[in-house]
């Protein structure tokens, strides 16, 4: 069911109903769930990833250091990380960043200690997040030589943690706090820091950077831990806001830039009133963007949680609210979903009339907004009626070649086109 008791046939469709059919071609799809994987495929096309053989955990240690003097102490290094790629990558990091201080022998000690040392907390992070022990403790063991070492560069792992993991943009990495961390010379020395020990990576275009899920899960797990988790959340929040853009065309290619990094912060509602603001601000733009691809359902949740933010904070007649509320009707018209779109317009436009006056464009705005989803309901009398009266006042106010004169020139044309009076219709 929807948010306004209605049924919600998208929601309900199981997944393999959007996979595309055809004969050429194949579709791989991953998942750690077996029993999404029956409900997808056959049993016979289900290909089970193993972990890593003990060979190719020793081969890709070798890879990364070299050939080493005590194969034996490798081996032991190996099967306490057990076999985890991305845990053999960052201890590995780690040793080359480290020597001659550190060997494979010294390392595996550190990791023995703090696995012992940390028993308890690892079983609880793994409950909560599916991590591997080698995952967290490498990772561990890292962190906490930069931080002591480096905490600029600790600082940056720990802005990129809120971040999707994929394509994070440097320019809004750069202004990290208000201490001045975010100077270039320093943000590109963190950025290699962090690089050489495998936190992150930096793609091709030298400009954005990757950084694994697990790495993030264990980043923000310490942050929470440690209480700096709504610091670093307000700060990436604050900084995505100021370089999002609303959703008109001319901004559509910085808005499908930025668009993964606003859905991580739908899911990341920060708690001061003051980052709860930005994050509205966020969800607002990401909501104009995906209503205008096309793309219902995020712009729906989107705008829905933006109204509740700005209608407790700002009140329901405020702009903003409005403008959310508004939002929230054109995903509903997008969805199909008539009657949950008319109860916004109407609300808004009676709001508009009363604040703004019958003539304002904002109020114009509205009733086109109403008089559309009137017409997506059949009720042609009633869309025609709105549209009549935008049409006529906007005339009166902007004159008759303003465009959105025109605009409410052809809502109505359209209108009459749908009722098969062709004369009317071919007259505007």
């Amino acid at each position: 069911m929807s948010r306004d008791g209605q049924t919600n046939d998208e929601n309900s469709r199981p997944l393999v109903w959007y996979l595309p059919q055809s004969q050429n071609g194949s579709i791989l799809i991953t998942t750690r769930s077996r029993e999404a994987a029956r409900k997808l495929v056959i049993p016979r096309n289900i290909i089970a990833v193993e972990p890593m053989s003990k060979a190719d955990a020793l081969a890709l240690f070798e890879k990364k250091l070299g050939a080493q003097n005590d194969s034996n102490d490798v081996a032991a290094l190996a099967y306490a990380l057990e076999y985890m790629p991305l845990a053999i990558i960052q201890a590995s990091a780690y040793i080359c960043e480290q020597q001659p201080f550190c060997s494979v022998k010294q390392y595996l000690a550190d990791f023995q200690d703090l696995l012992s040392n940390n028993e308890e907390a690892v079983t609880e992070f793994r409950r909560d997040y599916e991590a591997k022990n080698s995952i967290i403790l490498t990772w561990q063991i890292s962190f906490d030589h930069i931080r002591q070492k480096i905490p600029s560069a600790a600082n940056l792992l720990s802005l990129m943690s809120f971040f999707d993991c994929q394509g994070i943009p440097g320019d809004l990495l750069r202004n990290r706090s208000e201490s001045g961390d975010g100077q270039q010379t320093e943000y590109k020395e963190d950025s290699v820091k962090l690089r050489n020990y495998s936190f992150i990576s930096i793609n091709t275009d030298g400009k954005t950077f990757e950084m694994h899920s697990l790495v993030q899960l264990a980043t923000r797990k310490w942050l929470e831990d440690h209480g700096q988790l709504e610091k670093w959340k307000q700060q990436f929040i604050s900084n995505l806001c100021a370089e999002l853009p609303t959703g008109e065309y001319e901004n559509w290619a910085k808005c499908q830039e930025l668009f993964p990094h606003a859905r991580s912060a739908a899911r990341q509602q920060p708690q001061a009133q003051e980052s709860l603001r930005d994050w509205a601000s966020v969800l607002y733009k990401a909501a104009w963007y995906a209503w205008t691809m096309g793309n219902g359902l995020d712009a729906e949740n989107m705008s829905f949680e933006t109204m509740k933010v700005w209608k407790k904070i700002l009140g329901e007649e405020h702009e903003d609210s409005l403008n959310s509320m508004a939002m929230l009707g054109l995903a509903h018209n997008l969805r199909g979903r008539w009657d949950a779109a008319e109860g916004l317009f109407v609300q808004v436009m009676e709001t508009r009339k009363a604040k703004l006056g019958a003539d304002h464009p904002d109020t114009l705005t509205s009733m086109a907004n109403l008089a559309s989803t009137y017409r997506n309901q059949g009720r042609w009398e009633d869309a025609e009626e709105l549209f009549v009266q935008v049409m006529e006042t906007s005339k009166t106010k902007l004159g008759a070649d303003h465009p959105s004169t025109l605009t409410s020139m052809a809502n109505l044309a359209s209108t009459f086109w749908n009722q098969g009076r062709w004369e009317d219709a071919e007259e505007l």
